[in-house]
């Protein structure tokens, strides 16, 4: 399954209905969400028949075309199953309770309510809202495949415009030779990542780069009077300049991950909590510039799309114990060299990398991510970050060309 995306191009009034069906959408997974509340009880079937009687009883929702509708209480039920998903888990923290929406971003269309061009250069929305025609602007092509391969058709708001995402089912598997290598992968701070061959990566650093620029854009927004239209361009020049510098984040994680699962036929990291990294707040801002997650995320996938093998392991004393003789060496963040009585001088970060290889090592490998515990061998279970039924449709998450004037950029997630 892949997620192709085109730049929409189309008038301000084709706008104005796309923004009204985004907010129809809204109201109507807010107006599920309040049923569960008031309804123990309360089931997926019982959501979706809900949606069918708003567009009965409010002719703004019966605008909105019946798939799309099914597709915003889907939304409101997803968000309740991954709080009981997360409660029965018992994970620690907050468990996600569902809330009523804000702000909504898009809306989705299933097999119904919209029509591709016969150059499939444009599409059609056919439903009450008057969206109408739109022209794609993009590198993809659509015509590559059928439309039965088209399970769903979405609208996105974003900064610089809206965007048509298509979820296609194709199997993208490609086969490649294999390289005979292994690698152990610490991602850092003041190097992006080191590998256990002592080559190391820098570390783009994107928001601290732009850092100065955003201040001056927060500037500007502080100064209009709320309400007014220059606040609302200050706060679109804003937006379009962190959309500019994810893009870039996004970029780069893809284009080193893909470089490096095609270098390596097993890939060894660690599993890192970067929730609970980003609670130190010294740290955050660089932690959350770093895109550790972003790094993973496209490593996973192509491991899975090049039939490499992808391990996560336990991150604890990666850092601490000595590869040569297995030495607890303590040390603290400013320590960068691992010096060791056994006589082992290493850098830091490769220390920590051939520690990684070897967690990973040690154990059977296969095709996927494996959560390794340092002290135990064996197959464990295999796990994947964010999974859950809001994010089931997360590994369509594929790649995309580089940013250009044509509007192509990297979806993050169909749902």
């Amino acid at each position: 399954m892949i997620i192709l995306e085109f730049k929409a191009k189309g008038k301000e009034s084709q706008y104005s209905a796309i923004a009204e069906a985004i907010r129809t959408v809204k109201f109507i997974r807010n107006s599920c969400i309040r049923l569960w509340l008031d309804n123990k009880g309360t089931g997926k079937s019982d959501l979706s028949r809900y949606s069918k009687i708003l567009a009965k009883e409010f002719s703004f929702a019966n605008e909105l075309n019946s798939t799309a509708r099914q597709a915003a209480s889907e939304r409101a039920w997803s968000s309740i199953v991954r709080f009981y998903d997360n409660c029965k888990k018992k994970v620690p923290g907050k468990k996600g309770f569902p809330k009523f929406q804000k702000c909504a971003r898009s809306v989705e269309y299933k097999k119904s309510g919209w029509k591709l061009s016969p150059d499939k250069k444009s599409i059609t929305f056919t439903d009450k809202k008057g969206i109408g025609k739109l022209k794609l602007k993009g590198t993809w092509d659509l015509w590559r495949f059928d439309k039965k391969q088209i399970n769903r058709v979405r609208i996105v708001k974003r900064a610089d415009g809206y965007y048509v995402q298509f979820c296609v089912a194709v199997n993208e598997k490609e086969e490649i030779d294999s390289t005979g290598k292994t690698i152990g992968l610490d991602v850092g701070l003041k190097e992006f990542y080191t590998d256990s061959d002592g080559n190391s990566e820098p570390n783009p650093r994107f928001y601290r780069k732009n850092e100065k620029r955003l201040k001056f854009y927060q500037r500007r927004v502080s100064r209009k009077k709320k309400g007014s239209s220059n606040r609302r361009k200050a706060v679109n020049r804003l937006g379009r300049q962190h959309l500019k510098i994810s893009r870039q984040r996004e970029e780069h994680a893809k284009r080193l991950a893909r470089c490096v699962i095609r270098s390596n036929d097993l890939v060894a990291y660690e599993d890192l909590r970067i929730k609970n990294l980003v609670k130190n707040h010294c740290l955050a801002k660089s932690i959350n510039d770093a895109g550790w997650y972003q790094f993973r995320k496209w490593l996973e996938h192509f491991g899975t799309k090049f039939g490499r093998i992808t391990v996560a392991v336990n991150p604890a004393y990666t850092s601490q114990n000595c590869f040569d003789c297995g030495e607890v060496v303590k040390k603290s963040l400013s320590t960068r060299t691992h010096a060791c009585k056994c006589g082992c001088e290493l850098d830091r970060d490769h220390n920590a990398a051939l520690n990684i290889r070897t967690r990973a090592l040690s154990t059977v490998g296969h095709t996927g991510t494996r959560i390794l515990d340092p002290n135990a061998l064996g197959d464990l279970s295999s796990t994947f970050p964010d999974s859950g039924l809001v994010e089931q449709d997360r590994s369509l998450i594929k790649e995309s060309p580089s940013i250009s004037g044509r509007g192509v950029s990297i979806s993050k997630g169909f749902f």
